[in-house]
Parts: C-alpha cells; structure tokens; sequence
C-alpha cells in the first residue's frame, strides 16, 4: 500500500528540497549566516558594556581587526594569485589592479589638501563599503540561483531589499556625524550630507521591506517553498547594519558587528571554493603548491593570513600609527614617517592590500558566467 505524507508533512519536505546551501545547511549556517546574528545578539544583550566601552581596547583590536578585518583581505590570495588557472588566465589583470592601485592611491594622497591625505582616506572608505555591500549582495545572488521561476520575477525588489538594508544605515550614520567610530580615520566620510536623505531612505526602507516580506509570504502561497539561506541572509545584514550603526553609538559595537560578519564569511567561501575545485581531478583547477599546503588544514589556513595580517599591521603601527608598539615590539625601531611626500607613496602601499582586494572582488565571483573561471 502507498502511503502518502499528510500535507503539512508535504510543506515541510518541499521547504527543505533544493535549498541552495553552499555546502550544508549545518556548515553555512555556522559560518556564513550566523556571525551577522552572533555579534547583533551580543551587542544587544550586553548593550552597558559597548555603550561605555569608547576606544577598542587592544585586545579587541588584536582580535578583530588585524586577525579578521585584515587577515580576510589575504585570502584573496588563493583566489588569484595563489590559484594556477587564474594567475595563468588573468595574469596582466593581476599585475595591472595593484599598480594601478597603488598609482591612483599615491596621486589622490598627494593632491590632498593640508597633506594629510584625506582624499586617499575618503576614496578607501566609500570603496570599502561598497565592496562590502556588494559581498552581501553576492552571497544574495548564490543563495537565488535555485529560485523558482515565479522567485525569479521578483530578483530587482530582492536586490533592492538587501542594498537599502546596507544603505540607510551608511546614510544615518552620514548624517548623525560624528560617531564615535570611523570606517578607516576620523573624517573619511564626507559631512554635507542633510538630514532629510536619510529620512527618506527609510521611508523607502520601510516600502520596499514591506513588499519583500509581502512577495515572500505570496511566493510560499504559490509554490510551498520558502528560500531559507536568502532570507537568513538578508535578515542577518538588515539586523547587523541596523545594530551596530544606528542602534548604539559605539566603537567596538561597530567593529563587532561589521568585521565579523564580513570576514568570517568571506575566508569561509574561499575555504569552500578550494574544497569544491580540489574535488575536481584536472590539475589546473588545483592551487599552486603554497595554496595546496595552507587550505590543506584549517589552522594552517588561518595562521598564514593571521601572519600576513601581522607583518602589514606592524608595518602601520611602526612607520605610521604608533598605537600598539606594546604588541608589535619589533616594529618599533622602525622611523616614524612624516613627511608628506614619502607618506604619499608609503601609505597607499601599505593600504595596497585592502584597495587591491577590493577591486579584484569585483571580478572573482561572478555568479551568471558558470563556466568562466572567476565564477563562484
């Protein structure tokens, strides 16, 4: 005798069939979706604590920005150059970003009015939250690339949802400056910005959220499937962006929530793209020997970015910052630079980790082009 399934039975199975999870929904959950929720959730229920934390103390800076903000920028490497196919397919394009880089950066610092590069500092900071805005909304874009055909239709209000939920909150922080935090130094956003653009971005907010939730809750009356990961994904950016930058005014609270919800997820995907082209038996899919060795194990993998990420960090702080010489011991016989003219070539070098890896993110996860090899 068949038997059938009760219809609830029904619902729930059609849910959990074909959910487009990047590995598992164990394993993308934990290290792509969760961070957003953790850091929220912990800002929220320890709320006294960053509130009268008001500078990162060294620990915390230690551990979130040079082991994660920084050290995520390095696993770009075995995306590109550590990567054989790419290099050999991309080789002037990997060669030309970083020079390029490097060259637009030294100019925009020189041409900086009182020498203190502010120009340099304000291009960083918008690319910067471009490039994460536009993570988000590729991790978005992987966890549509199952939908319906009816989920299809709705793709520009989905995209649309998930830029507003980044973006509003990028334009209260515009214009309720100062903050007691700064994206990369004080004053690398620009001040002019009226009050009345961020009211009105979440007058839109709020419309076009309340369509996306709308067309979500039709989609599942139509077809009995609900897209879990995009959902997960756009409720944990909205939530994340909200907390830590118009929630609570705090340093630490921003950083949390903003690095840790970036970083961890981005070395996971490199993490993950490598298992899915070590699977593959053509030898030029595979890394180059350097790439074999650090994504052979996961402590290797993350000591050899947390490595680079403290040489570049005891570089800043020997020549430049001079903040935390009590961990970066060695750096401190380095001469502190102030002249203005070795300054503009040296700190757009320095940066050159973070404005290269911005730019080559650009090209390296495409998700449309399958068969091409900067594809996801």
């Amino acid at each position: 005798m068949t038997q059938t399934l009760p219809s609830t039975a029904k619902e729930s199975a059609t849910i959990w069939q074909n959910q487009a999870w990047l590995a598992s929904a164990k394993w993308d959950s934990l290290f792509i979706i969760a961070p957003a929720f953790i850091t929220s959730i912990l800002v929220i229920c320890f709320r006294p604590f960053f509130e009268n934390s008001s500078n990162l103390p060294l620990w915390a800076w230690v551990v979130l920005v040079m082991m994660v903000d920084v050290a995520h920028v390095y696993a770009t490497l075995f995306r590109t150059y550590l990567d054989k196919r790419a290099f050999q397919r991309n080789k002037s394009l990997l060669i030309a970003i970083p020079l390029a880089c490097w060259a637009v950066g030294a100019l925009l610092y020189s041409v900086s009015k009182g020498g203190d590069g502010n120009l340099f500092w304000r291009t960083l900071a918008y690319l910067a939250v471009f490039h994460f805005i536009r993570q988000q909304y590729g991790f978005m874009a992987l966890y549509s690339r199952k939908d319906s055909e009816p989920a299809r239709k709705f793709r520009l209000l989905d995209g649309c949802t998930l830029y507003l939920a980044t973006i509003y909150p990028v334009l209260y922080w515009h214009t309720h400056l100062p903050r007691n935090f700064n994206w990369f130094v004080a004053g690398d956003f620009a001040t002019s910005l009226p009050e009345i653009a961020s009211q009105a971005a979440f007058c839109i907010y709020a419309a076009v959220a309340g369509c996306y939730v709308l067309k979500e809750i039709w989609l599942y009356s139509q077809t009995k499937f609900f897209n879990i990961p995009r959902n997960l994904l756009i409720a944990g950016t909205a939530l994340s962006w909200w907390v830590g930058i118009i929630s609570i005014n705090s340093d630490m609270a921003f950083t949390l929530t903003n690095v840790v919800s970036h970083g961890i997820p981005y070395m996971a995907l490199i993490w993950l793209y490598h298992g899915a082209t070590s699977a593959k038996k053509d030898a030029n899919q595979k890394p180059s020997l350097v790439g074999q060795i650090f994504l052979s194990y996961v402590p290797a993998f993350v000591m050899f970015l947390v490595l680079l990420a403290f040489l570049e960090e005891g570089l800043w702080d020997g020549f430049i910052w001079r903040e935390h010489l009590a961990f970066f011991g060695p750096f401190g016989a380095l001469p502190a630079i102030n002249d203005p003219a070795i300054l503009s070539i040296l700190i757009p070098f320095l940066a050159l980790p973070q404005s290269t890896h911005y730019v080559l993110d650009g090209f390296i996860w495409r998700v449309k082009e399958r068969d091409n090899v900067w594809s996801a």
